[in-house]
């Protein structure tokens, strides 16, 4: 089993957690039925779940009815895996906006925990 920690930011937001309250409750029902998958699978977990976006970054490919969500994540160690940043997807392709905010977080992250 594979321990999932939430990104938190320097002054302590809970940005993950407060992406996943804001989802409807059926959908957010199925994010984490997706974490919980994520913890039981780790870097086994693929496709139709998750899927390489680039270098350290993964997503989990959250879809009920027609609404479609992403959560990016990084393996941190060889038993934890840190869910980065969450959003509503609109358009086909990953806005490079929220690829941008995932890797400002991964560095963050592992300058403040993994050094």
């Amino acid at each position: 089993m594979w321990e999932i920690e939430f990104y938190k930011t320097k002054d302590d937001k809970e940005v993950i957690a407060e992406f996943l309250d804001s989802l409807p409750k059926k959908h957010r029902a199925k994010a984490f039925w997706e974490i919980d998958l994520l913890a039981e699978n780790g870097t086994n977990l693929r496709e139709p779940y998750a899927k390489h976006l680039e270098d350290e970054i993964w997503y989990l490919r959250i879809k009920f009815s027609s609404d479609i969500s992403r959560i990016f994540y990084f393996i941190a160690t060889d038993t934890k895996i840190v869910l980065l940043h969450g959003f509503v997807k609109k358009t086909d392709e990953i806005p490079p906006a929220e690829t941008k905010i995932a890797q400002k977080r991964l560095a963050d992250y592992k300058e403040r925990f993994l050094q």
